[in-house]
This record gives C-alpha cells, sequence and structure tokens, in this order.
C-alpha cells in the first residue's frame, strides 16, 4: 500500500512539472550583439532535475564551445546564460543554427531530442572491460565474422578500462539485427573476448534496439563501473600518468549546501562531462559560474543532493572529487591523432585495426562515424609498450592503408604556461580557488 501510495505521489509530482511547463514554457533569448567573441545564449524556464544537463546536452552536440557560463535554478526557476562559439571560435550566425536553438531549447516538453542521439534502425552494443592492446581489432573482427557492419561506434579507454558503444547493422539487408538467436551469439562472443585472461573484473555486453545519446551513456557505463578507483593491479597496460584536474568540494556552512571547484585544462565538451556526472551521482547545481582563460578553465558550482542535502561525509567528498577527475579524463586524447576518411564498405574497420594491432599500436579513444556512404573515423593511438609510436611505422601504415586515406593529425601540447590565476571576478569573488578553505570558516566536519 505504501509503495502504491509514494508511486501515486510520484505521478503526480511529474504531471504538475509538466503542468507548470506548458503554463511557463521556456524562454530562449539569443544574443550576437552584447559580446564581442561569443554569442550569447540565455534559457529561462521552469525548474526540474536534469534541466541543466539537457541544455548543456544541446549546445554540446552542436559542437559549440562554451567559453562562459552563468548557472541558476534556485527554487522553481531555471536561468543560464552561456558565451558560446564555433570550434574555429567564430560568433554563430547560421540562421539554421540559431532556429534549431530556438525550437529545441524553446520546447514545451523537453530538450533531450538530440542530433546525437542513436535510433531504433539500428542495433546497439553496449561493452565493457578490461583494456588490452588489440581489444578494438578482436571485437571489429569478431562483428564482421558475424555478418554485421559496423556503422558508428565511440571507444573511451580510462584507468585499464575499456567502453564501447557501437552501432551495427545485417550486412546484407541493412536493417537492425533483430533475430533473439542471433543476438544471443553476437553478445556470447563479445563477452569471450572482452573476458580475455582477465579474470578479476567484470566484463559486460548488452545489446539493445532503443534510443541513447552515445557520450551520455559512455559515461554512465564506466561510472556504473567504477572506473574513478585507481587501481594499477588489473591490467599490464603501461599507462603514463596524465596531469590530473584539480577538484576540490567544501562545505559551505551558511548557505547549508557544498562548492565544487574545477581547475584543468580547457577542451571542448568538458562543461558536459563535469554536469553529466554530477546529474548522474544525482547532485543538483542550483549555482555555478564557468570561465576559459587561455589554455585553463575554471568551473566553480554550488550543489546539494537531490534530498537537499549538502555532502555529509569525507568519503563522499573523496567520491565526488574521484568521479569528476575520471569523467575529466576519459576523454583527454593521449597519443597521436589519425584520421580516416574513405568509401565505407563492410570490415574496413576490422582491416584498419587489424593492421594497427599487427603494428603494435593500441586505440586509446576511437570515433567511427558513417555519412552518406563515406566513412569518417578518428583514432587516438600509442605505442602498445608505452613508448611514443615511432614515425616509420606511421608511415608504412598510411603507405598499407593509402596516404590519403589515412592522415596524421597534430595534437596541441600542454601549454607550458604557468598556472597564473584568472583576473575574472568570480560567481564567490574568487573565494574558492584559495588552497586553503579553513581561514573563511566553510569547512564542515566530516566526523
Amino acid at each position: 500500500m505504501e509503495t502504491t501510495g509514494r508511486s501515486y505521489s510520484r505521478h503526480m509530482e511529474d504531471e504538475y512539472e509538466k503542468f507548470i511547463r506548458r503554463m511557463n514554457p521556456p524562454r530562449v533569448v539569443i544574443d550576437n550583439e552584447s559580446c564581442k567573441n561569443a554569442t550569447i545564449i540565455q534559457v529561462d524556464s521552469a525548474n526540474k532535475h536534469g534541466i541543466l544537463l539537457e541544455v548543456v546536452q544541446v549546445l554540446t552536440d552542436l559542437n559549440f564551445i562554451v567559453t562562459k557560463a552563468y548557472i541558476s535554478s534556485d527554487g522553481g526557476w531555471f536561468m543560464d546564460v552561456f558565451n558560446v562559439t564555433d570550434p574555429e571560435g567564430n560568433k554563430i550566425t547560421d540562421e539554421g543554427i540559431l532556429d534549431y536553438i530556438q525550437k529545441v531549447l524553446g520546447s514545451e516538453t523537453s530538450f533531450t531530442t538530440s542530433i546525437k542521439s542513436v535510433g531504433s534502425d539500428r542495433t546497439v552494443i553496449e561493452l565493457i572491460g578490461t583494456d588490452r592492446p588489440g581489444l578494438l581489432s578482436e571485437v571489429c573482427a569478431v562483428l564482421t565474422h558475424l555478418k554485421c557492419n559496423v556503422l558508428n561506434a565511440e571507444v573511451w579507454t580510462h584507468n585499464t578500462r575499456a567502453a564501447f558503444i557501437v552501432q551495427v547493422t545485417d550486412d546484407e539487408s541493412g536493417l537492425a539485427v533483430t533475430e533473439p538467436d542471433r543476438l544471443s551469439v553476437i553478445k556470447q562472443m563479445l563477452s569471450n573476448v572482452l573476458k580475455g585472461s582477465n579474470k578479476a573484473r567484470e566484463a559486460k555486453t548488452v545489446v539493445s534496439h532503443g534510443a541513447i545519446h552515445t557520450e551520455r551513456r559512455l559515461h554512465q557505463m564506466m561510472l556504473e563501473d567504477r572506473d574513478y578507483e585507481r587501481n594499477n593491479s588489473d591490467s599490464g597496460l603501461s599507462e603514463p600518468e596524465p596531469q590530473r584536474p584539480d577538484v576540490n568540494v567544501v562545505n559551505w556552512y551558511d548557505k547549508d549546501c557544498s562548492v565544487v571547484t574545477i581547475r584543468c585544462k580547457d577542451r571542448p565538451k568538458l562543461l558536459f562531462d563535469t554536469i553529466c556526472t554530477l546529474t548522474d551521482l544525482e547532485y543538483v547545481v542550483f549555482h555555478g559560474h564557468v570561465d576559459t582563460e587561455g589554455p585553463k578553465a575554471y568551473q566553480e558550482y554550488c550543489i546539494r543532493h537531490i534530498d537537499g542535502s549538502p555532502v555529509k561525509s569525507e568519503a563522499e567528498r573523496q567520491r565526488v572529487i574521484q568521479c569528476i577527475e575520471a569523467a575529466i579524463e576519459r576523454r583527454v586524447s593521449e597519443g597521436l591523432k589519425l584520421e580516416l576518411c574513405t568509401t565505407d564498405r563492410v570490415g574496413l574497420l576490422s582491416d584498419v585495426t587489424r593492421i594497427f594491432r599487427e603494428n603494435s599500436l593500441q586505440v586509446t579513444r576511437a570515433e567511427v562515424t558513417t555519412r552518406g556512404g563515406k566513412a569518417v573515423n578518428t583514432f587516438y593511438v600509442r605505442d602498445a609498450s608505452g613508448y611514443p609510436v615511432d614515425s616509420k611505422i606511421i608511415d608504412s601504415i598510411r603507405k598499407e592503408i593509402g596516404q590519403t586515406i589515412l592522415k596524421v593529425k597534430l595534437n596541441p601540447r600542454d601549454s607550458d604556461q604557468s598556472s597564473q590565476e584568472s583576473p575574472t571576478r568570480f560567481l564567490f569573488g574568487g573565494l574558492f580557488k584559495s588552497k586553503s578553505f579553513c581561514n573563511f570558516g566553510l569547512i564542515r566536519s566530516y566526523s
């Protein structure tokens, strides 16, 4: 009886949220005049849990670069202001894109309809397991053997773990694979590949046909897999230790909330990665400020758990820090960037990744897309032994695949500039940039 009552209560809350949203539809203002270097997008809407991530997801899927943001969602109303540019640093002036922003962010229902969501016309395969050299090649070889054509795929590796989302169709009909027996065989063979010789960590294979957002789902998969826990004994891989993001969490005594501060190297989609993780950890951001200054990014958030409480213990504080660090690191592209563009064909990905494996290259991240019959693939590779990639090996691979088909792209190096503090005024007056918070009486005891 109690369960029925709770379900009815949640249903009524959902209906009330829908009613409020219909009565107060989102208001979107796009301003190309007030700021010299960016387009300003302001979104005002009735508040609900997850709405910030929905808005950021729309901007991220359009490949916008967020240079500044102000977030306020305290109480029943949500107001966000974003300064955005295109990837080249220009204002957004395309009328079609501006109309799309107005249409999607001004929707009375939900912002979650995305240009990057996966439809139901293909089979979606989710894989997660221990990373090792040649793993992507083995997965692709199995799919080719089972007569599956890879349309799109995204692969992330972090902390000795690898997560895949692969979209496939039947290589003859071009339709989603739906036969239960065949799906069972696909799942079993891929599970065997993932398990390999490592019995210490679990491997998971999931086959589905529902609509998902690939990058959001990858974050969820790796969070559920607890990739944020540091354990270097899982694998024989020699992974260089990257420069860690500077993440801190303190309790703001007077406001009964927790303040998260993040300082790290700036990169595209950084805001999405941090907001996605806070949302999946069931925290609500009710105030925040984001700023970029040269190669550095600064983010400050006031958060509470969805039950209204701040961070309650040192263990919880450490978990939030580790999860945010992992979210930032997952998309950091270590290794040499290779881009492949050619006419798509069945088995192409299997052939390319086999050549990488035969030349002792390990894929640390990959994005595979098919557009109008063209395969447009990006790989980040490094030597399987941990050493820098030999240019002679790359030359040999390019000759085998085709020098006009496979190209080397230079990765921007980490800036050697000193980490001088940005003079920008932050939401909290720069207070939380200090290395020591004790002097301000902000720390709440976790005892």
